[in-house]
């Protein structure tokens, strides 16, 4: 049994695609799970109830942890620990192996590249709910409580993809006859990790017996790309001529977040946008002789899908 913490959203949907080449016992688990395979067993729990989170864990031989929790400082500081913990436990006692997915806020700004090894430094209060649970697994890994490993991955971008800034900010805008907007300098490089590429490198990494007790960056493309060169693939994509991009400052972002609270949340990450942000995957493209997908397949592809 293979067992998804978080069933049914973006890259969990992904991951579920991807499983059943390698069991045919995937346990999909959420306050309102919902079938991604037709042989999917269903478990509704609150991952917040230690309990619950037991049961869920239950007789599963891997543990994907991937819940999507409100884009809230204060919830992330409450709830995350919480989870972690509970599903570090339930893993302990059930002797499963535990795949964490994460992103990249606990390395907070990094001037070069972000690889595997580049230190935890966060610069926001979310970074450092990131940066807190992540230790507490590597302890619990380091001291041999636990076999697992973190998975981590860029900003997302890819078909059906709502939930990210670029479909909100390009996509979306796009799809409706708007001008194009990006958050910060559109002039910098900002890494993007293709969902159906994480997916796929997600459920390959919790199958390699070797992947687990280390840190793996999820399958990128390392093609430098800014978020002018973003929005010209969109608009080729669409057979669209070039147009002028909305560039959102962080103080513009600000006043937005009065009246879009997620925005007010953002704030604190503007960094990401105002200097170069560029993910290495290269250590999962040597170790599995893997290759993503091109920025052009992928926003192509992005744009084709039905919002």
């Amino acid at each position: 049994m293979q067992t998804i913490l978080g069933a049914n959203g973006n890259i969990a949907v992904e991951l579920s695609k991807n499983l059943p080449q390698f069991t045919d016992k995937i346990r999909q688990v959420s306050r309102n799970p919902k079938k991604v395979n037709s042989s999917d067993e269903l478990v509704v729990a609150d991952l917040l109830s230690y309990e619950q989170t037991e049961k869920a864990v239950a007789g599963s031989e891997v543990v994907y942890l991937l819940p999507g929790l409100e884009y809230n400082s204060k919830v992330w500081r409450e709830n995350w620990p919480k989870i972690m913990k509970h599903t570090v436990d339930a893993c302990k006692k059930h002797n499963s192996k535990l795949v964490f997915f994460d992103n990249v806020y606990c390395y907070g700004q990094v001037n070069g590249v972000m690889t595997e090894e580049t230190p935890f430094n966060p610069v926001s209060k979310k970074g450092e709910v990131r940066a807190e649970i992540a230790t507490m697994l590597l302890s619990e890994i380091k001291s041999g409580n636990l076999i697992g490993m973190i998975v981590r991955a860029a900003d997302f971008y890819g078909p059906n993809v709502k939930l990210s800034i670029v479909h909100s900010t390009v996509t979306e805008r796009l799809k409706a006859g708007k001008s194009p907007q990006w958050l910060g300098d559109p002039k910098k490089n900002h890494s993007l990790t293709y969902t159906p590429d994480a997916g796929k490198a997600v459920a390959l990494l919790g199958n390699t017996a070797t992947a687990y007790n280390q840190t793996w960056h999820a399958l990128t493309n390392n093609e430098k790309i800014t978020g002018e060169q973003y929005v010209q693939m969109a608009l080729k994509s669409m057979n669209q001529p070039t147009k002028k991009i909305q560039s959102l400052s962080k103080l513009g972002v600000r006043m937005l977040g009065l009246f879009v609270p997620v925005l007010g949340e953002f704030v604190e990450m503007m960094y990401q946008y105002e200097h170069d942000y560029f993910f290495d995957s290269t250590k999962f493209e040597k170790a599995f002789n893997s290759h993503p997908t091109p920025y052009q397949s992928g926003i192509e592809a992005t744009m084709r899908a039905k919002l």
